[in-house]
């Protein structure tokens, strides 16, 4: 009979733990993600297969952030991803 007793472990456990945290972070990059094409969708704002593209493959989740909080106010795409602030701000 084969040894199970690793995946009872506290060292398995650790090891799926470490997985559903990151799982749980790739899911909220994607949902920002979603979230920033949803809002440029719903406003009207044109997006390109490059705009899309960036923002989806965007692995950094402050700078998802940012991008997501600059959809709410901006008027074009590109003002998402400027250095600066948008007027206002």
């Amino acid at each position: 009979m084969a040894d199970l007793s690793f995946y009872t472990s506290p060292l398995s456990e650790e090891i799926r733990e470490e997985g559903r945290a990151q799982g749980r972070a790739q899911g909220r990059i994607q949902g920002r993600a979603e979230n920033i094409l949803i809002i440029l969708g719903v406003r009207g704002i044109g997006i390109t297969d490059a705009t899309r593209e960036k923002v989806t493959t965007c692995r950094d989740p402050e700078l998802l952030r940012q991008w997501l909080m600059r959809a709410v106010l901006a008027t074009t795409a590109e003002e998402i991803f400027g250095e600066e602030a948008l007027p206002g701000r």
